[in-house]
């Protein structure tokens, strides 16, 4: 039977006012682990996330600013990895500062592959409004539960972002340069015609430990223009994997595309 997941730790990060600090919901954050169906070498499920009305939580690149999520499972039983299917987030602005956000609900498909006999996991995440939070979570589940969620994690794996060279992207192109603490990397994609100048691209080197800063974008003519400072924990010059490199293309017209990998 899965085991709901609640909020076993929440501090404030920061406040929007001392009177909103005072009263976050009871249930700030709940969820539960859903069966799927078997795979090759595995089970799909997912971790659902529900968020009290009117909060939100981040995807995996949080942006500008945010908490990503964070995951530990190494205390499951014949658990060998996991493969997480992101769904598309919904970009939001505030005060100049763009993040990437869930709201009110996440359903995460996840690939466990092993001989799954039990899963246990602690996952920290941020969740958000006027005052933002973190969350230090607990779920313990069993894969031979009955797999009632086979509807919903099919809906949220048709919400992944789309193929960019099914939607006329070409390869990206990529140049670096050393900076006083890391790198300098400009990408150029071929884009579609009539793209709009709101579009832009998350960039991600493959490594979480690489800070990456806000990316300065052009779109137009054919083309999406990037330029992204990359930060090590060196502080150093450092050999970027430019196949690990990943583009989230977000079109400005709705459509979200993902794009694997760069050429010099």
């Amino acid at each position: 039977m899965w085991t709901p997941l609640r909020a076993l730790a929440l501090l404030p990060l920061c406040l929007a006012s001392p009177a909103a600090a005072e009263n976050p919901p009871a249930n700030l954050v709940t969820a539960e682990l859903i069966g799927g169906w078997p795979i090759e070498g595995g089970t799909m499920g997912a971790l659902k996330l529900t968020l009290a009305p009117g909060w939100k939580t981040y995807w995996r690149s949080p942006g500008e600013a945010g908490i990503p999520p964070a995951f530990d499972w190494r205390a499951s039983a014949g658990l060998t990895g996991v493969t997480y299917h992101w769904p598309r987030p919904a970009p939001f602005d505030l005060n100049g500062i763009r993040t990437f956000v869930y709201h009110d609900t996440l359903i995460l498909p996840i690939a466990f592959q092993g001989d799954v006999r039990s899963l246990s996991a602690t996952v920290d995440l941020g969740v958000c409004r006027d005052i933002c939070v973190p969350a230090h979570l607990t779920v313990t589940g069993d894969l031979s539960s009955a797999r009632s969620g086979t509807a919903a994690i099919r809906a949220a794996l048709r919400a992944e972002p789309d193929d960019a060279r099914g939607a006329g992207y070409g390869a990206a192109r990529c140049a670096t340069e050393p900076t006083r603490d890391g790198l300098r990397l400009t990408a150029d994609i071929p884009a579609p015609e009539g793209l709009s100048p709101d579009a832009f691209a998350v960039i991600e080197t493959g490594d979480p430990a690489v800070w990456v800063a806000p990316v300065k974008t052009d779109s137009g003519g054919g083309r999406l223009h990037q330029i992204v400072d990359l930060v090590p924990p060196t502080a150093q010059p450092f050999a970027l994997d430019r196949s690990a490199v990943h583009f989230t293309i977000f079109d400005g017209a709705g459509g979200v595309h993902q794009l694997d990998g760069c050429t010099g």
